[in-house]
């Protein structure tokens, strides 16, 4: 479905290091790369680092890159002695990573993304009927965050909402299938901002905050039973046709589809919870070298370009992303209107709500 060209994917699903990228001269690059950076990442940015024009805008700027993949929150269990960087999908592992590495502040921020609830038009339909949502067209909408964990805390299922009996696809518990919290970056923001609504708008803090908050984590987690590991999983799955009606994953996979123009998207309604947290996709240097490239990452214009083609916002500057997605605006909330970005608790509180929540 998305294009992945010039490059060699070695699926190792085994817990920390699930594959490996290889960018540079291996595609059959014939720049003037002369640095070899390798570096550790989320595998949601394994298809940006694999563009052919990717890697000859790195070569351009005298890099190559070699990037293995992992769960964001996994690589706080890596050994990345030897490594120049890790770029997880989100602030807090960064956080976590620069406290352990002694890596001076202020974090590289090249690009960020919201995170979306992609759903099949009958459901959309439905949610929108019943109060959950509300929909701005035929493709894009806003899931009421306090609404839908109402509903998931009185464990409703499709066949109470009115008109799901017109959809015989619609059955079962009504909830929104994320990645596993306790490795997967979106998993873990979907507890965040969930757990923000749930505490009355307050970041959970402390022990005490997340057993608050713990017995509806539970529930969100619980109900879906088996959970990807990957959005990217997730995300095909949805888009073939299987899986829930219902799937958490980063807005940057749906701009990338549309922007590849590929199909499955008749059926596509793009859901922008009212309160989320953002995927602050942060570069840790471990060296020098990943310094000057993630400072590279965030500052380069042809980088940035490339960037937005792959679905991401680019720290700084929305026109850039605005401009870009001009023709996909049916399916995206390009300034995000009526979007409540919310903080991200602490990686430790993070970890204890996701132990919490899968107990």
């Amino acid at each position: 479905m998305r294009r992945i060209i010039g490059i060699v994917l070695a699926v190792l699903l085994i817990g920390g290091v699930v594959a490996a990228v290889v960018a540079g001269r291996e595609s059959g690059d014939t720049g003037t790369a002369t640095k070899t950076v390798r570096a550790v990442i989320g595998s949601e940015k394994a298809e940006f680092f694999a563009d052919p024009d990717v890697v000859e805008a790195l070569a351009t700027q005298g890099y190559t890159v070699r990037a293995e993949t992992s769960g964001s929150w996994a690589m706080e269990g890596l050994d990345l002695k030897g490594y120049d960087l890790a770029f997880p999908s989100s602030k807090a592992p960064a956080d976590e990573l620069a406290a352990k590495y002694e890596v001076r502040q202020p974090l590289p921020r090249p690009f960020y993304s919201p995170l979306v609830v992609v759903a099949h038009r009958s459901a959309a339909d439905v949610l929108a009927r019943n109060g959950l949502a509300t929909l701005d067209g035929e493709h894009r909408g806003t899931l009421k965050m306090a609404a839908y964990l109402d509903a998931a805390r009185a464990d409703r299922t499709w066949q109470q909402l009115k008109g799901a009996d017109r959809h015989g696809e619609l059955t079962g518990t009504l909830f929104i299938a994320s990645t596993d919290p306790g490795t997967s970056n979106s998993g873990a923001l979907y507890l965040a901002a969930a757990s923000y609504v749930e505490g009355g708008g307050r970041v959970a803090a402390s022990t005490k905050d997340v057993e608050a908050t713990a017995p509806l984590m539970r529930k969100l987690v619980s109900v879906q039973g088996a959970q990807q590991s990957s959005t990217d999983a997730a995300f095909r799955d949805f888009v073939s046709g299987a899986g829930n009606p219902l799937v958490l994953v980063y807005e940057s996979q749906v701009a990338a589809l549309l922007g590849q123009g590929d199909g499955g998207l008749a059926d596509l309604t793009v859901l922008y919870p009212d309160t989320t947290a953002n995927s602050d996709h942060t570069v840790v240097p471990l060296t020098e070298e990943g310094r000057a490239l993630g400072d590279l990452l965030t500052s380069d214009p042809r980088l940035r370009e490339l960037a937005v083609r792959h679905g991401f916002r680019p720290q700084g500057v929305t026109a850039e992303f605005t401009s870009a997605t001009a023709a996909h605006a049916a399916y995206l909330n390009q300034q995000l209107t009526g979007v409540r970005q919310v903080p991200v608790p602490t990686s430790a509180v993070l970890h204890d709500m996701a132990r919490r929540a899968g107990s």
